[in-house]
C-alpha cells in the first residue's frame, strides 16, 4: 500500500540559493543525521536545462546540479547498532530550475519511493524567503510488514525531516557566505 509523507519549511534565503543547494547531490549528506553516516558512493550526472540568469548578479549561483536522468548512488547506516550499510540509487525524473525536482528510487530498500522537492519564493513579514516542501510517496517491501512497518517508516521520516529542518537554516547560512565570497 502506498504511504505518503509531506513536510514544509520556510527559510529566509532566496529561492535561487535554496534550489541550487538542494539540486547539488553532494549536499545530501549534510542534510542527514550524522548517525546514518550517509555518503555519496557515485553519481552519473546529466546536465539540467540552462539555468535562468537572475537579474541580480548576487543570485547567479554557479553550482553543480543533477538534471533529468542523473543517477546518484548513496549508502547509509539505517540503524546505528547495526553496522550494515544500505545502498540507494536515486534517479532524477523531473527538474525545473527554482521550482522543483523529483527523484525515484531506482534501487534500494523500498518497494517504491518517489520524492518531489518543491521550492517556492515566499515573503513573510516583509522578508524574502523560500518555502521548501517535500512530498514523498513510498511502499515498504514485504507487504507482511503491515501497519506496524508503516508506522515505523512514518516515524523515521518525521525524525529525519525534523533533523533536516533544524539544520537547514545554518547550512544555508554557510552556503550564502560561500556564495558571497565567490561573487
Amino acid at each position: 500500500m502506498v504511504q505518503r509523507f509531506e513536510t514544509s519549511q520556510w527559510v529566509a534565503y532566496p529561492v535561487e540559493l535554496v534550489f541550487a543547494f538542494f539540486a547539488n547531490p553532494a549536499n545530501l549528506p549534510h542534510l542527514m543525521p550524522p548517525q546514518q553516516k550517509v555518503r555519496m558512493d557515485g553519481a552519473q550526472l546529466k546536465p539540467p536545462p540552462p539555468r535562468p540568469v537572475a537579474a541580480d548578479p548576487a543570485r547567479r549561483f554557479a553550482s553543480v546540479a543533477a538534471g533529468v536522468g542523473s543517477e546518484i548512488l548513496v549508502s547509509f547506516q539505517p540503524l546505528r547498532w547495526i553496522p550494515k550499510r544500505l545502498k540507494w540509487l536515486a534517479r532524477i525524473t523531473e527538474f525545473e530550475w527554482n521550482s522543483h525536482f523529483c527523484d525515484v528510487q531506482a534501487r534500494g530498500p523500498f518497494a517504491s519511493f518517489l520524492h518531489c522537492h518543491q521550492m517556492e519564493a515566499e515573503r513573510r513579514d516583509g522578508e524574502e524567503g523560500t518555502r521548501v516542501t517535500d512530498r514523498i510517496a513510498f511502499e515498504l517491501p514485504f507487504r507482511a510488514a503491515g501497519r506496524m512497518g508503516d508506522l515505523m517508516a512514518q516515524r523515521a521520516m518525521a525524525q529525519l525531516f525534523a533533523y533536516r529542518q533544524r539544520r537547514l537554516p545554518e547550512i544555508l547560512a554557510a552556503a550564502a557566505r560561500q556564495a558571497a565570497r565567490r561573487s
